[in-house]
């Protein structure tokens, strides 16, 4: 497995060119860019990002070596199962450019978020619409031969991996999938658990860790890699059960208490390094 970075994770006045020589230096081996409103930073895409921006990009980042792996978005909200078509409009279109980008960047594949319309709306509603929005765009989607991958975020749509895996393989698609948030279930879950329930729909992961107010369902707060509560070798065994060699992408933020960007990104590099020589002292 390899070591990626969020750009989230990165100072926002900070553009395209260094921000992938600095995460480079800090030792990563790919980045994940996402799509924002206008003016969310000066390293996101936007829907407007166009052709020859994007080529301008991918060659900024190829000269440092490091990989464009994936593309997020801060823009889903709820979008694709709102009982308003203005906004699951936009969810598609979404998607689409989230496709364009990643086809021009060399990455594999997408982020995107279903849910999050209760209790706006039944949650079998917010199911069906949500679904359905993904199903009109099967065919762009196989076309596109990227991958679609579905996150689990706290909007109180995937509660469990049960939920995740069913809704996954009523999209009927062989290239949607999973993508993983490890962190985002600790507050009331096993992450190892969900990933040996969901398999081989997994294609990417994101890394964070999340520290328990001592039980489930106890609350608690996010916090350093390998400073919470997830059982890190359990959960990179259970990747590897799951057949996943690809992409660790930190989404991770830095805390007021420090005061430079660049040593935290460091700090985030060898955090991930323990994480992964763990796991391998384990196997050994």
């Amino acid at each position: 497995m390899l070591k990626s970075l969020n750009a989230w994770t990165v100072d926002a006045s900070t553009g395209f060119a260094e921000m992938f020589r600095q995460v480079r230096a800090a030792g990563f081996d790919g980045i994940e860019l996402n799509v924002d409103a206008p003016g969310h930073s000066a390293h996101s895409l936007t829907m407007r990002t166009s052709d020859a921006e994007l080529q301008k990009i991918r060659a900024a980042c190829e000269d440092t070596g490091l990989k464009i792996v994936s593309i997020s978005s801060s823009l889903y909200a709820g979008k694709m199962g709102s009982p308003l078509a203005e906004e699951r409009e936009f969810a598609k279109a979404l998607v689409r450019k989230q496709l364009e980008c990643a086809a021009a960047l060399g990455a594999d594949g997408i982020l995107c978020v279903p849910g999050g319309q209760c209790p706006r709306i039944p949650y079998a509603q917010d199911w069906a619409q949500s679904l359905e929005t993904l199903l009109s765009l099967r065919q762009e989607i196989l076309h596109s031969g990227l991958f679609v991958d579905l996150e689990n975020v706290w909007n109180g749509f995937f509660t469990s991996p049960c939920a995740m895996a069913r809704f996954i393989d009523e999209a009927a698609c062989p290239l949607v999938g999973a993508y993983f948030d490890v962190g985002n279930v600790v507050a009331f879950s096993w992450p190892e658990a969900w990933i040996d329930a969901l398999g081989a729909r997994i294609h990417h992961v994101h890394v964070k860790d999340f520290r328990r107010n001592g039980a489930l369902n106890c609350g608690g707060s996010f916090t350093g890699l390998c400073e919470g509560d997830v059982n890190w070798p359990a959960v990179l065994a259970a990747l590897r059960r799951a057949g996943f060699q690809g992409y660790l992408t930190g989404e991770v933020f830095k805390p007021e208490s420090e005061r430079e960007y660049f040593p935290y990104y460091q700090s985030v590099s060898r955090a991930m390094d323990k994480i992964l020589a763990e796991e391998q002292e384990e196997r050994a």
